[in-house]
């Protein structure tokens, strides 16, 4: 073996350039191995649960059972709408500390204008997301303020609009249709049909995705394999709609949640907005010699980020029945912590919705299950710092041994 060839062989059991990790004498994408490692810490945190909550009343556990699990998406539906927006943020290289009071901010006011009708007090509330957005991704791209300052701004001063304006009062939420957007279940029928529908979508876009490496002269995947990445997400949609019919239909807000992860994953992996996002993160100087208009990008991400905040205000304020000062506290370590768990970088440049999503279910279980075994609050917040700290201590260690 010659010296070029051993320098090679070293460098290779990590490849920033290919993106692959080395096991022995395979080839895994680094990306991949991440994803699966969360999903089998996700399968570990389920069957844990699952034994923990073993009962006379449920003698196979109740963490499964098709009522929580759909109380548990239902709860991970507002974290996960809140963590595509800041996906969208850290990507770029930023960060946002204000989601959780913006969230506040934005629910009380939508329920103080349910006076003015359904959608204008929906509209109000994603319309003041945007706006906090756009204000504090204004004085970070244009003023050169550092977002974590900004935001930080953020978290005290918006807490403090709400406190003001309603009093320190609890608002309920008094219109039928509001509250439906939390706790509503679509028919069983319409949740086969989404099923069909989602199957369909599957095997349609990983087809195209082959074709379109195959016409690029890129490596594309053996049948084998693509069809039992097919087979797989089938038989997990499958069983999701059985266990979520089982309990009377699909969440709404589940479906909401959805629907706005994909529009965040076709707005990250198949726009140009999405690669610059991606291409600021990375290396903003060369972004902007590229032709880049970073402050722009950074202003629009803040600006989506306020106006996914909006909706996860609206699902939150539906599924509580009421708007208070203190909703969304701390929301935003969940959702930051959500990015990290799944594969985000906080020094921005890599990052899926999908990863974001993962990590989401994974808060979501954590907290779902300590509470379903009555767990203290001040243990149940030392656990989730200390996942977080330690889903960062793993991407910077991960980066160093790059």
């Amino acid at each position: 073996m010659t010296t070029a060839d051993r320098e090679d062989e070293d460098a290779s059991l990590v490849s920033p350039d290919l993106g692959e990790t080395r096991l022995g004498r395979w080839r895994i994408p680094t990306a991949a191995l991440r994803a699966y490692s969360m999903v089998f810490a996700l399968i570990v945190i389920w069957l844990f649960f699952q034994w923990r909550t073993v009962s006379d009343l449920y003698p196979y556990g109740l963490f499964l059972h098709p009522v929580n699990l759909a109380n548990l998406l239902k709860q991970m539906s507002v974290t996960g709408v809140v963590a595509v927006g800041m996906l969208l943020v850290i990507v770029a290289g930023q960060i946002d500390l204000s989601v959780g009071s913006m969230l506040g901010l934005a629910g009380g006011i939508a329920a103080m204008t349910q006076g003015w009708g359904l959608l204008p007090s929906l509209a109000s509330a994603i319309v003041v997301g945007v706006a906090a957005g756009a204000l504090q991704g204004t004085l970070t791209a244009y003023l050169n303020i550092p977002s974590f300052i900004v935001t930080l701004g953020g978290l005290l001063g918006w807490r403090g609009v709400i406190l003001y304006l309603s009093e320190g009062e609890t608002i309920p939420v008094r219109l039928p249709l509001f509250r439906n957007l939390g706790v509503a279940l679509v028919t069983p029928a319409s949740g086969v049909v989404l099923a069909a529908i989602a199957i369909a979508s599957v095997v349609w876009l990983t087809l195209r995705r082959q074709r379109a490496r195959r016409r690029y002269g890129l490596p594309v995947s053996s049948t084998a394999a693509l069809s039992a990445r097919m087979a797989t997400l089938t038989v997990l949609i499958i069983v999701f709609i059985y266990l979520m019919n089982a309990q009377g239909g699909v969440p709404l807000p589940v479906i909401i949640m959805i629907i706005v992860a994909i529009a965040g994953s076709f707005l990250t992996q198949n726009t140009t907005f999405g690669r610059y996002l991606y291409a600021i993160g990375s290396n903003r100087e060369a972004a902007r010699l590229s032709g880049v208009n970073a402050r722009t990008h950074i202003l629009a991400a803040f600006a989506l980020l306020g106006g996914l905040v909006g909706i996860a205000s609206i699902l939150h304020t539906a599924r509580v029945g009421s708007a208070s000062p203190d909703a969304g506290t701390l929301m935003e370590l969940d959702a930051i912590a959500a990015c990290v768990i799944g594969g985000t970088s906080l020094m921005g440049g890599r990052g899926k919705v999908s990863g974001a999503l993962l990590g989401a279910l994974i808060m979501a279980s954590l907290d779902n299950g300590m509470s379903l075994l009555s767990v203290e609050n001040a243990t149940q917040y030392i656990i989730k710092g200390a996942v977080l700290v330690a889903a960062v201590g793993f991407d910077m260690a991960g980066r160093r041994k790059r």
